[in-house]
């Protein structure tokens, strides 16, 4: 499971009002009738329209300073593997949202007249979406792409001969692109991967758009925090401050497990992913020494998700350390910082 938490984009073409966001949110509705549509909803409400979403988080924004954003976007994405463990997945999906989001309260550092934050302290409203499409950014696209500036070479000079500026063998280049075509490491359906691309399978996931503001409009709850856990002096008054996301990583998983009886191996952990990038060693030894059958699931699994990928699996543990770390502990070390962490 990948959860991300972003502000909201402000200044240049980016609106500070929600507006843009929740239409976003609402293009995969385009089309549908009614009752096909996927509405969105909050800890204690369904069918929530859009017009709605928009008018709660922009009226929720007292005296926040202009570079401070007006509301957070969380992604929750579950695994293939996660996934087939639902029985229906906009239901069970909401019914995880709801959970997610007392851990979500639950990992401020903070309190609201002398109590911890609650869940009834929060303005936050969440869609399931069901479609998802290959993004620049993913390992597929990224690998695939020297095969794709090649073709788009030769399809120009291709143009160029049909159109009398160049000579050539359009028949060559013909074959040398479907060359190419097969060549190219990542297919789908038979066809060569490319940005924009739709993903096939069950690719639902959550969006949940939260208020920078509490639910009264006076407080501040930003999970942007760098502060795990302080007090400072507000008003005269000591308060805590901060939001622990390790904290709020570890117990999102543990939540999904709890509520779908869903068994982690130890590749899909927090944990390990964590481990990964801090101490290698620490996660190829408890790689390494899980049980036979959950050692095929974990390398299987790290296959496919590409955080970490082990393209061609080799005989050796040394082999699989080099050729790993080599090539994924950049990308990982981005994930870690940007708050893209796969749980």
């Amino acid at each position: 499971m990948y959860i991300t938490i972003t502000p909201q984009k402000m200044g240049g073409n980016f609106s500070k009002s929600s507006a843009d966001f929740v239409g976003y949110l609402e293009k995969e509705n385009q089309g549908l009738e009614q009752q096909d549509m996927e509405h969105f909803f909050n800890q204690y409400g369904d069918e929530i329209s859009a017009e709605e979403v928009i008018k709660e988080i922009d009226g929720n924004t007292a005296k926040l300073e202009k570079h401070e954003p007006r509301f957070y976007s969380i992604t929750v994405s579950p695994s293939k593997y996660e996934l087939q463990k639902l029985q229906n997945s906009s239901e069970d999906l909401k019914k995880y949202t709801r959970e997610l989001m007392k851990d979500y309260v639950a990992s401020f550092n903070r309190e609201i007249k002398g109590r911890p934050v609650n869940i009834d302290d929060i303005k936050y409203y969440a869609k399931i979406e069901h479609q998802r499409t290959f993004k620049g950014t993913d390992f597929q696209v990224k690998e695939n792409q020297p095969y794709a500036t090649k073709i788009l070479q030769l399809k120009t000079e291709i143009r160029n001969v049909q159109e009398g500026r160049a000579e050539g063998n359009i028949k060559r280049m013909k074959k040398e692109i479907a060359k190419l075509e097969y060549q190219a490491p990542h297919h789908q359906n038979g066809k060569r991967i490319v940005q924009g691309m739709r993903k096939d399978g069950n690719q639902s996931h959550i969006h949940i758009i939260v208020s920078r503001k509490d639910a009264s409009n006076r407080f501040s709850l930003s999970p942007g925090s760098k502060y795990k856990a302080s007090d400072v002096k507000l008003n005269g008054q000591t308060v805590k401050r901060g939001f622990d996301r390790d904290e709020f990583f570890n117990n999102a998983e543990k939540t999904f497990d709890k509520t779908f009886g869903y068994k982690r191996n130890f590749a899909e952990t927090y944990k390990a992913r964590k481990d990964f990038v801090k101490n290698p060693n620490l996660y190829f030894a408890a790689l390494m020494k899980l049980p036979a059958n959950e050692k095929a699931l974990a390398f299987k699994m790290i296959a496919k998700t590409g955080l970490p990928i082990v393209p061609n699996i080799p005989v050796s543990q040394t082999q699989i350390a080099l050729r790993v770390l080599k090539r994924l502990r950049r990308g990982a070390e981005i994930a870690i910082k940007s708050s893209s962490i796969g749980i």
